[in-house]
């Protein structure tokens, strides 16, 4: 093999590898900027927002409990 073949065959595989890790640092950086909060677009908020939601589903359900539970009691007792 001549030394112009080497170097264009070297100079492929660095081409090749630098889009390879180029691609994959982007790809790694936008998939971080999703699990930061930014106001109300990203993953990480719209987690956030269910969890909230969640929450006061659960404590609605606890204060049905509760209504229910005196009511129970209240019914019992006469």
């Amino acid at each position: 093999m001549t030394p112009e073949i080497i170097t264009s065959i070297a100079g492929g595989l660095v081409i090749i590898l630098g889009s390879f890790f180029g691609f994959t640092k982007w790809m790694i950086t936008k998939f971080l900027s999703e699990l930061k909060p930014n106001g109300g677009s990203s993953m990480r908020d719209q987690v956030n927002t269910n969890t909230e939601r969640l929450e006061r589903v659960e404590k609605r359900i606890d204060d049905i409990y509760q209504i229910l539970a005196t009511r129970r009691k209240n019914t019992n007792a006469r």
